[in-house]
């Protein structure tokens, strides 16, 4: 009678339900098509090949590079996130293995002259058939969780990795203005004193003298601006860190230099090494084994159990074995509206996967246009301070030749300064550019492999 339920129900599921069966395979209509706009990428080694420790050489940047990783809380959160997948996965492969329990029991009898002891050994087995695919579906969903989980990890240590190279390099442009704006106070309040000077010797007036004390506050201003946010780009990036505010040493801006060559590689690249892109698929291959278990439960399952018992006084042994069908009937219609549900959420991932392909394209388009502005506008400021070093050169030649005024002198030494704090917000700015494309390129990781999911070989994929 069991050989014949079990073949009946094996062709019924041949036949009826073999896209159960199916391995997850993505969806035709997932393009990479124009990912970059118009930016063509070339199928070559690229900035998302790179290890963190190879692109960021500053050897302070790399020491709080391995700080952060060590310490911050989201990596430690999303770590214990994998932890509890992998268990989740072994718990998965363990639904296939029988269940077995073991209740023996005893009792003593007393009597007079006598006393009788007497036990039963029962041991029960049970273990369901999976005809539909439940346990099998169950597994490969845990095994989607577990690499999801391990991308989360990923991009995590993706973003930190920016976000302390972000925070380095704003230190150094700080850094770098506070130099400027303190040497240019320093020149600023010897014009003051020469302002005075002059003005004993009649050679300007009190008015004079005001706009220029006016500026070299305004500068002293600066300063405290310049200040206040250098402790805060130091208490951000100790933040991330895991430590305490303090002081960090570092390199200088004027230092920093990028030898890798700008290569983005083609846009379906993004699909094997940006992590947030690969989450979004293994999210749709969640929902693709979610509606499969969904699509299970229209049909009967088969469990067998079977139990042996050992008795004492007298001593006997017994053995019997039962199979049970289960066709849910009062639960089909919950159990249909579940599987339309589940087939709307699959619906939902496939379009959440479309979308994060165009934004991890967007976002690569855009750190592209940043890093190429930024170039574009080094040359150009570099020519203007020239200018303008050249401009008040020649306007205290002309206050010599009394042709020029101080005045002028002065704004052409305040439209210097403008330029060379401009100039290092455009290298900051460039040096931001190229760590975003490499984010965005899936890059500021390890070159370590997760390891691989054991595939079961025992289970055949079905035939399309």
């Amino acid at each position: 009678m069991m050989k014949k339920i079990f073949l009946i129900l094996s062709i019924a599921a041949l036949m009826t339900s073999c896209s159960i069966y199916k391995r997850y395979s993505r969806p035709e209509e997932i393009s990479t098509n124009n990912l970059y706009g118009n930016i063509e990428g070339r199928d070559t080694t690229t900035m998302a090949d790179i290890s963190w420790r190879e692109f960021f050489t500053d050897k302070h940047l790399q020491g709080y590079i391995e700080q952060g990783l060590k310490n911050n809380i989201d990596i430690r959160l999303a770590s214990e996130r994998v932890s509890q997948a992998e268990l989740a996965l072994q718990s998965a492969r363990l639904a296939f293995i029988p269940s077995f329990s073991f209740e023996p029991t005893g009792s003593l009898t007393l009597g007079p002259q006598s006393a009788q002891f007497a036990y039963t050994l029962p041991v029960k087995a049970s273990w369901e058939i999976d005809i539909m695919a439940r346990q099998i579906n169950a597994k490969r969903r845990a095994e989607a969780t577990l690499e999801y989980n391990r991308l989360y990890r990923r991009s995590v240590q993706t973003a930190l990795v920016a976000a302390i190279a972000n925070n380095y390099y704003t230190l150094l442009m700080l850094d770098a203005q506070l130099r400027i704006s303190r040497s240019t106070s320093a020149s600023w309040k010897e014009n003051v004193r020469t302002m005075k000077a002059m003005k004993e010797a009649g050679m300007t007036n009190a008015a004079s003298i005001s706009q220029t004390e006016a500026n070299s506050c305004s500068i002293d201003a600066s300063l405290q601006d310049l200040e206040y946010k250098l402790i805060q780009a130091q208490n951000s990036l100790a933040l991330l860190l895991g430590v305490t505010p303090q002081e960090f040493p570092r390199g200088e801006l004027n230092g920093v230099d990028f030898k890798q060559e700008l290569l983005v590689g083609i846009p379906a690249q993004l699909l094997s090494r940006r992590p947030d892109v690969k989450q979004a698929e293994y999210n749709l291959q969640l929902a693709f084994y979610n509606t499969n278990i969904a699509h299970a439960a229209l049909y009967p399952s088969l469990t067998i159990s079977g139990e042996g018992v050992l008795k004492g006084l007298p001593t006997s042994w017994a053995l019997s074995l039962l199979g049970k069908l289960v066709q849910p009937i009062f639960k089909a219609g919950s159990n249909r509206a579940n599987y339309k549900i589940a087939q709307s959420q699959q619906r939902e991932a496939v379009i959440n996967f479309q979308h994060k392909l165009l934004e991890a394209g967007n976002e690569v388009n855009t750190a592209l246009a940043q890093c190429r502005s930024a170039r574009n506008k080094t040359n150009l400021r570099i020519r203007q301070i020239e200018n303008l070093s050249q401009a008040v050169y020649s306007t205290r030649q002309l206050m010599s030749h009394s042709e020029a005024t101080y005045l002028e002198v002065l704004t052409a030494q305040q439209s210097l300064l403008s330029a060379r704090l401009l100039q290092v917000s455009d290298r900051f700015e460039g040096i931001q550019g190229v760590i975003n494309l490499y984010r965005a390129l899936g890059g500021g990781v390890d070159t370590t492999l997760e390891p691989p999911v054991t595939k079961n070989p025992i289970f055949k994929r079905c035939k399309k």
